[in-house]
């Protein structure tokens, strides 16, 4: 080979490469239109709904064992994120890598703040509407109430949780978000994006950790169906005091052990070498 073999004996993307295409879409990603990033946000929100209720579907199963149900329900998550990468969205928790551009210089602070809060925001509204109307299809009635039940004690132990709990599952789970999404970006393929998504996505649901944007669905749903029953264990505050931490926690896993490492060791200095 005239270049000199690969190091890394895959064809794929090598990680210093990844860190260029991991700078360079954040760039665009801060720079989209408000109406484009808006609707991207909403469909990002819905999708990683889909993927929780495809784990709280497989979890409301008593039948099945611990390790797996757990393990059936991240692989089933992990849909979620492949929507995301594959069809096209734009996901706060995956967007924390923007932190790579800013550390680079190529976005402000101001539009990488944007993003975050316009994407976070448009989640929300995105995974909500979602639970709205899988309230409304009737859906938690499946499997005689089970899966209604599932919703109600998924959304019970996270608003229980304490806020530094909450913080640091939130932090190890954006770290395999992250890294599942700069794995994705390695790939050539729509199967190679998705098989390098399935195992971290996967292993973050199954060992419990906290993604802010799922919970935003989680909790809607939950309170929908307490309200049905006449009750209301499940309020907004406990809500909020599970996603304010699990937030900064995404945040910390995200931008921080994951985008800014990268950079340090991709990027740092690459416009003077």
């Amino acid at each position: 080979m005239a270049n000199g073999p690969d190091i890394f004996g895959f064809d794929a993307f090598s990680p210093k490469e990844i860190a260029e295409r991991v700078e360079s879409i954040g760039v665009a990603k801060a720079r989209l239109p408000l109406l484009s990033m808006l609707m991207l946000g909403v469909l990002a929100g819905a999708f990683i709904g889909l993927g929780a209720l495809y784990y709280v579907l497989i979890t409301s199963d008593p039948a099945l064992g611990f390790a797996a149900s757990r393990v059936l329900g991240g692989v089933a998550f992990s849909m979620g994120l492949i929507l995301v990468i594959v069809a096209g969205a734009e996901l706060f928790t995956g967007n924390n890598l923007l932190a790579m551009a800013w550390a680079d210089g190529k976005i402000s602070t101001l539009e990488l703040l944007r993003n975050w809060i316009i994407v976070c925001l448009a989640n929300f509204v995105g995974a909500a509407g979602l639970a709205l109307m899988v309230y409304l299809s009737r859906h938690p009635e499946m499997n005689n109430g089970l899966v209604a039940a599932q919703y109600i004690k998924i959304a019970a132990a996270k608003g229980a949780m304490p806020f530094w709990e909450a913080f640091f599952k939130g932090v190890l789970c954006n770290v395999l978000v992250c890294m599942a999404v700069w794995m994705a970006l390695a790939g050539r393929s729509v199967i190679d994006k998705a098989v390098a998504i399935i195992f971290p996505i996967s292993a973050f649901v199954a060992a419990g950790f906290e993604h802010s944007i799922a919970n935003m669905y989680i909790f809607p749903l939950a309170m929908m169906l307490e309200a049905l029953q006449g009750v209301a264990t499940i309020t907004w505050a406990a809500f909020f005091g599970n996603l304010i931490p699990v937030i900064l926690g995404n945040l910390v896993g995200g931008s921080l052990l994951v985008g800014l490492v990268y950079h340090v060791i991709y990027r740092r200095g690459a416009k003077a070498g």
